[in-house]
């Protein structure tokens, strides 16, 4: 009778991944897409691995960390871009000038894939029971602002305290 532990709905229990886990997962299959990308010359590459490691992410994460990972599709794929569009500028005579348009062209070629990524995160996660995370977070806030702090009666500065001091005697006329 020995074997892998069965899960709730009778399937065996899987590899799960922390938040961190999963989104390193996700950057390091996008910048490999891009490197692909560079070596293969086909521009999907880099789209395709970004929205399939984001859906093997969200697949595999543990269910409790859901809500970190369903924010950071987008975050993941600008570090990625801005990464290779760094390495790309340093070659070119005005940096700053060629950073500012590999950014502008890779994040607006990508913004299908990082769009379909997104959503499609934020589906498999709602599935996954998002909804339950983000209830518990708002119990937790709730419960988190409900604490009565307590109140402090007002205590009036004493008489004087604004009026300039004089120190010293006054200086006699020399």
């Amino acid at each position: 009778m020995g074997g892998a532990p069965v899960s709730e709905k009778g399937r065996r229990s899987a590899v799960r991944l922390t938040a961190r886990g999963a989104i390193a997962l996700s950057l390091v299959a996008t910048l490999a897409g891009y490197v692909l990308t560079s070596l293969l010359d086909i521009p999907h590459l880099v789209g395709a691995a970004f929205v399939t490691s984001s859906l093997l992410g969200v697949l595999l994460v543990n269910r409790r960390e859901l809500l970190s990972l369903v924010v950071t599709p987008p975050l993941v794929f600008f570090c990625a871009t801005l990464f290779v569009e760094l390495g790309r500028a340093f070659g070119s005579v005005s940096i700053v000038q060629s950073l500012a348009l590999g950014l502008y062209t890779s994040l607006t070629t990508g913004a299908p894939w990082l769009f379909a990524g997104s959503a499609l995160v934020l589906g498999v996660a709602w599935r996954r029971g998002l909804r339950d995370n983000v209830r518990e977070l708002r119990e937790e806030l709730k419960a988190g602002a409900e604490v009565p702090r307590p109140r402090q009666p007002f205590v009036p500065e004493p008489e004087g305290y604004f009026e300039p001091k004089v120190y010293g005697t006054p200086r006699g006329e020399d």
